[in-house]
């Protein structure tokens, strides 16, 4: 099944920069550290060295309150049931372009690519897939994955079931950056949002993770809490699924590539609240 994505993520709103321990190329420079107020520990993973990224996924109890209900590793070749590649022209970028065979299955890792695609004129194509099988009103998501060099926007997120756009929520989005991520929560059909920025590695593996409820948005990486959203009125209260894009916007040099580029996930890990309907 081919599903055209509408998704086009906008990255404007506050910044709050904040630094994790991680090692750095010599390239990238050196990143600062900032202790967070945050004690609280959230599902990173079981380290397994036979995983690509060297972490298995998290338990079935690894969220207190929570009861793991979806776990993919993705050791197959072809999407997993109730997983659907994009194809087309994103909704408001007539000059990107989604292709299936950019998303690709093998050793263990879902991977979505960015490259010149001479079928296409040679413009850079890039890769999307989403959940669209599966939804729900409100639980948790953890996504293990990294991306290999700058260009095009590369983002996870929740989408609406229906279509009907906003909300949305982006809880790893790089806006072609290899230093950092934001996560990002749209509401009303004036599309507000709310953002906050974090000054991260991202070429190397970490665990990105989303926990929504009816009163507050919790975003994760690596088991730590990095951000909230936490004004109950504006958060999303209908069904949505899990979605990972490439967007390359090259008519306004927004995310426009200069190489090829790659999202590579290990795994997802998804969770209900313990009694959630």
């Amino acid at each position: 099944m081919t599903v055209t994505a509408l998704t086009v993520a906008v990255t404007i709103g506050a910044v709050l920069w904040l630094g994790l321990t991680n090692k750095v190329p010599e390239s990238l420079g050196h990143f600062p550290v900032v202790t967070t107020s945050h004690s609280t520990t959230y599902p990173l993973g079981t380290p397994d060295r036979a995983h690509p990224s060297r972490m298995a996924p998290p338990g079935p109890d690894a969220l207190t309150g929570y009861r793991r209900s979806y776990v993919n590793d993705f050791t197959g070749t072809k999407p997993p049931p109730g997983w659907y590649l994009f194809a087309g022209v994103p909704s408001g970028d007539p000059s990107g372009q989604f292709a299936e065979r950019h998303v690709v299955f093998a050793n263990g890792i879902l991977q979505l690519n960015t490259w010149k695609d001479p079928k296409y004129a040679n413009k850079w194509v890039t890769g999307g897939i989403c959940q669209c099988g599966l939804h729900q009103t409100y639980g948790a998501y953890f996504v293990r994955s990294r991306i290999t060099g700058p260009g095009p926007n590369e983002v996870q997120l929740l989408w609406p079931t229906s279509n009907n756009w906003p909300p949305e929520i982006d809880f790893n989005e790089t806006g072609n950056s290899i230093r950092s991520s934001s996560w990002t929560v749209h509401w009303g059909i004036t599309n507000h949002l709310a953002q906050q920025s974090l000054f991260i590695n991202m070429l190397t593996w970490h665990t990105w993770g989303v926990i929504w409820s009816p009163t507050s948005i919790i975003f994760t990486v690596d088991g730590r809490r990095w951000g909230a959203f936490q004004v109950t009125a504006n958060i999303p209260k209908e069904p949505m699924s899990l979605h990972f894009e490439q967007l390359a916007s090259c008519a306004n040099t927004r995310y426009c590539p200069s190489a090829p580029a790659s999202m590579q996930i290990d795994w997802v890990a998804e969770y209900t609240r313990v009694g959630q309907p």
